[in-house]
């Protein structure tokens, strides 16, 4: 093989090798205009401070007597619920505010530009992980207010945090998908919210799966957020490390795999 067939292989790498540095860098500059764009507009962030405040609030002092005996019993097991049902249905706001910029024009003004097509989904999806973190360390300090102490340790009380955070950016793929492809942004919150309530609610996030009717203990036991609360429940209560945090973030994966290509080829048709 000579040279000359060597040195246009070379170069293709070499094109390639920089096309995915300067879509990562176009990437992070969108992520940081969602900072800025938050920064602006702080009313944006009214979900992830108040909703941890208010459900933390309302479960506990409600639900506490009934389920535990007494608020100081139910915090270990109303925590870790509200956590995962706070930072879940943040990752909503993914696909809404999506939809928003879409509809208009940004995303038309953002093809005008020297920059990868895919920068402004990747960016508005780094972006969000901010709002997952702010929400999930709200949570963790409204329960310590109240009275919480995780026997599990600070270092597992972070790994459950970290693991709700991948969990909700993966599940930010779905709503991502969602605001590409619906009309509205009204339309991918009232899709998104269908399929959030049941999945949240009829699971282990705020009672006991065996005191529910056993014609519904069989969707609740295989319901993945149910997994998920049980894999945060276990670090943070007693710092162990169960099968439900492996099969947590499998369906993470699955759910990457899955969505993230599917939407990035229907953003790419729309832009």
């Amino acid at each position: 093989m000579n040279s000359t067939s060597i040195k246009p292989a070379n170069e293709r790498q070499l094109r390639n090798k920089t096309s995915l540095s300067q879509s990562i860098l176009n990437s992070l500059t969108m992520a940081h205009r969602g900072l800025l764009k938050i920064r602006r507009t702080p009313e944006q962030l009214f979900d992830v401070t108040l909703q941890p405040i208010i459900f933390t609030l309302m479960f506990t002092y409600i639900f506490g007597g009934a389920i535990s005996g007494n608020v100081h019993n139910y915090l270990p097991v109303i925590i870790p619920g509200i956590l995962v049902q706070t930072v879940i249905t943040t990752s909503v706001v993914t696909g809404v505010q999506l939809r928003e910029d879409m509809d208009k024009g940004v995303f038309d003004r953002f093809k005008s530009l020297p920059i990868a097509r895919i920068a402004p989904l990747a960016g508005a999806l780094l972006a969000d992980t901010v709002r997952y973190t702010i929400a999930t360390v709200l949570t963790f300090a409204m329960g310590y207010i109240m009275g919480y102490r995780p026997d599990g340790g600070l270092d597992h009380v972070v790994i459950a945090g970290l693991l709700v955070i991948v969990c909700s950016w993966a599940m930010s793929w779905i709503f991502a998908f969602f605001g590409v492809i619906a009309r509205t942004a009204s339309s991918v919150q009232g899709i998104s919210m269908i399929m959030l309530f049941p999945l949240t609610f009829l699971s282990n996030a705020f009672v006991p799966a065996d005191t529910m009717p056993n014609w519904l203990q069989w969707f609740v036991k295989i319901n993945p957020i149910s997994h998920l609360v049980t894999a945060v429940r276990d670090l943070t209560n007693s710092g162990t490390v169960g099968w439900d945090l492996s099969i947590s973030l499998i369906g993470a994966a699955v759910i990457v795999i899955i969505f993230a290509p599917i939407t990035v080829r229907a953003y790419m048709r729309r832009t």
